[in-house]
């Protein structure tokens, strides 16, 4: 049996240009400046930059990474190709810091390569949970410490005010998740953002939190779980899958990212969410995942200042 990670383009930058060019031109080469599809020859030579093509319509040179996520890199394309594939295949995530040691860069392009797979990992689409009349969880949770909301050198208050604030859905029938950083967990908050994520004839399943209850009656059913009283299943209405979903994303923040700034949280959760939606159970393998992930990258370029805001 052959290991993926001996496959040529991690190791071999044409041949990791021609596997990217595979995936993100599958029609041919398209001209970034210009648009055209076809009509454009391969700059070869000795001084020439490996996977250099010209634009016969606008003559302009252009390689693939441009409008993507590696566009102005100088790390090597396998490299990417050797990162994307590490944090898209670890279920809790991998650290800069063990990328640093792994690929042999240094920790600053490490941290910003991360950030720039993590743009790639959100997801375009969008289609209301529950469409199909089904159970459509719902829950929050808090994580970290929220420096956003009380100056520095102030004392953290108890329970959790000061800390994070995450919403996030489960559709049961095709086991996608979603999820999103909130200001508060206040029902003129959550409210909109459910409805906006539910289809009406969604079955809602929360938890007996007096915030879900006016936004429940916009729905089909409301199922609640009352966990105060001790219970945390009735027939099929409980939190149980999207519990499991927090139960993952919080041993890989705390476990392997230990620390997440307020501004970086919906990123780490876009990973979250990559790996929960195209995972195992769904039929997706790790070298399948890599390769969505991959032809994520068209679009999401990012610079230092966007990673650092």
């Amino acid at each position: 049996m052959t290991s993926i990670l001996s496959a040529a383009y991690f190791h071999n930058e044409s041949a990791a240009y021609e596997f990217v060019e595979a995936r993100l031109w599958p029609n041919g080469p398209v001209c970034p400046h210009c648009g055209v599809i076809g009509g454009h020859y391969q700059l070869k030579g000795e001084s020439t930059r490996i996977g250099l093509w010209k634009c016969k319509d606008c003559r302009k040179p252009f390689t693939v990474k441009m409008g993507t996520i590696f566009e102005k890199s100088h790390i090597p394309l396998r490299l990417w190709l050797q990162a994307i594939f590490l944090i898209a295949c670890s279920k809790k995530g991998i650290s800069s810091n063990q990328l640093h040691r792994t690929l042999g860069i240094t920790l600053k392009s490490a941290w910003f390569m991360s950030h720039r797979i993590r743009e790639a990992m959100r997801s375009g689409e969008f289609a209301p949970f529950g469409s199909d009349g089904g159970a459509v969880e719902v829950d929050e949770t808090f994580i970290g410490h929220d420096k956003t909301i009380k100056p520095k050198g102030q004392k953290k208050g108890r329970g959790y005010h000061h800390k994070n604030k995450v919403l996030a859905l489960v559709d049961r029938t095709t086991g996608r998740a979603i999820s999103m950083v909130v200001d508060d967990v206040k029902a003129s908050t959550l409210a909109p953002l459910i409805k906006a994520n539910v289809a009406r004839e969604a079955r809602l399943i929360t938890d007996e939190a007096a915030y879900y209850t006016i936004v429940g009656r916009e729905f089909a059913e409301h199922g609640v779980v009352r966990h105060q009283a001790g219970e945390y299943g009735r027939g099929d209405i409980h939190t149980n899958t999207i519990e499991g979903y927090f139960s993952i994303f919080k041993r890989g923040m705390k476990g392997v990212y230990h620390h997440c700034g307020h501004h970086h949280l919906n990123r780490y959760l876009a990973e979250f969410d990559f790996r929960y939606n195209n995972r195992k159970a769904l039929g997706i393998e790790d070298r399948e995942r890599a390769e969505i992930l991959l032809r994520g990258v068209k679009g999401r370029r990012l610079t230092y200042e966007t990673t650092s805001e």
